[in-house]
């Protein structure tokens, strides 16, 4: 009996098979790239941030709670790859299946909670300049981001509630209004999670590039800087959050409507697919990394980048207007010559 056959003879059992066993074995070996490119990367930004930039002197504690956001989602790629690559989509194994979403949840809230943080502290420092900047106190105590990751606890939970992966929702289960509740909430709070983020980081890039239409040239340095700090936010969201958001709207659309069943194929395929493209927000994360702190982008040159293109990429302000004036130095040690690289202005 096909998988069709099976749905449509039951449609209160879940069936996490995989539609079409050659899209899903072409999105094992995407998840095997992005781990073969995402484990070296984040291991090298870790480095940097411990050994080379020293995160806790230079108030970049948030900025280092996403690489280890990032670690949470690098180390849960090879199981993802193995059972796409035997056609399954998720794990048959109950409690290992739940661990996974938890931590891929978890990396989502976390990537997502400092991300925003950053945007604001930027917005903050430009839009509302000379004013308390409540972020930039909050910023410079360890505790706060402890306090974060607790927070986001209660909102990754829901997830390991019912199966989430195959949406085993509205349709799929006897409609009680025990299920009802249950998956009403933790579909609304999949959905916030990305929604009202977004909303505050259009808003806080409207009011930043607003403020800087209106500044003279000799003080627009710091500006364009905060704008390419929120472009580089909005990229990661547009391409790794946004469209696996819009596609679990549309797969819900499809469940709710039984005739639309024999669509639900296709769907869930294009679905799986665009969750598989948020996952290289362990790519871009370093690009953020770059725009907010210029003193991480120099460690990160002068540490791993040779010879040739070291002092090209020093010199080079991409576009964010920096200045070469030292006001303190960190040292970095590539092979045995010590080099000292300016902390540049932030």
């Amino acid at each position: 009996m096909s998988l069709q056959q099976k749905m449509s003879t039951n449609r209160t059992i879940d069936h996490c098979e995989a539609p079409n066993r050659v899209t899903y074995e072409t999105l094992c070996w995407v998840i095997i790239g992005e781990f073969v490119l995402g484990l070296p990367l984040n291991l090298s930004v870790l480095y940097i941030f411990v050994f080379r930039f020293k995160f806790w002197k230079n108030k970049s504690i948030f900025l280092f709670n996403i690489v280890v956001a990032d670690f949470l989602l690098v180390a849960c790629l090879p199981f993802k790859a193995y059972h796409y690559h035997y056609g399954q989509r998720r794990s048959t194994n109950d409690k290992l299946c739940k661990t996974m979403f938890f931590m891929l949840f978890l990396n989502r809230g976390a990537s997502i909670a400092f991300l925003i943080t950053l945007s604001l502290d930027r917005y903050f420092n430009v839009v509302h300049l000379g004013r308390r900047n409540f972020v930039k106190v909050l910023k410079k105590s360890p505790l706060v981001s402890i306090i974060i990751w607790f927070l986001l606890l209660p909102l990754t939970i829901p997830t390991m509630v019912e199966t989430f992966e195959c949406c085993n929702s509205y349709g799929r289960k006897i409609n009680t209004r025990l299920h009802n509740v249950t998956d009403t909430f933790r579909e609304i709070v999949y959905f916030s999670q990305i929604i009202v983020p977004f909303v505050i980081l259009v808003y806080c890039t409207v009011r930043i590039v607003n403020r800087l239409q209106r500044k003279t040239v000799g003080e627009k340095t710091k500006l364009r800087r905060a704008v390419f700090v929120v472009m580089s936010v909005i990229v990661v969201f547009s391409v790794c959050f946004l469209p696996s958001t819009v596609a679990r709207a549309v797969l819900l659309s499809v469940r709710l409507k039984k005739e639309w069943e024999p669509a639900e194929y296709m769907v869930v395929q294009v679905y799986d697919s665009l969750m598989v493209l948020s996952y290289i927000d362990c790519l871009l994360d370093p690009l953020v990394y770059c725009f907010c702190n210029s003193g991480f982008k120099d460690a990160y040159i002068s540490t791993f980048c040779p010879t040739f293109l070291r002092n090209r990429l020093l010199n080079t302000d991409f576009g964010l207007g920096t200045t070469t004036t030292a006001t303190n130095t960190i040292t970095t040690t590539p092979g045995m010559r010590e080099i000292a690289l300016p902390i540049l202005a932030k």
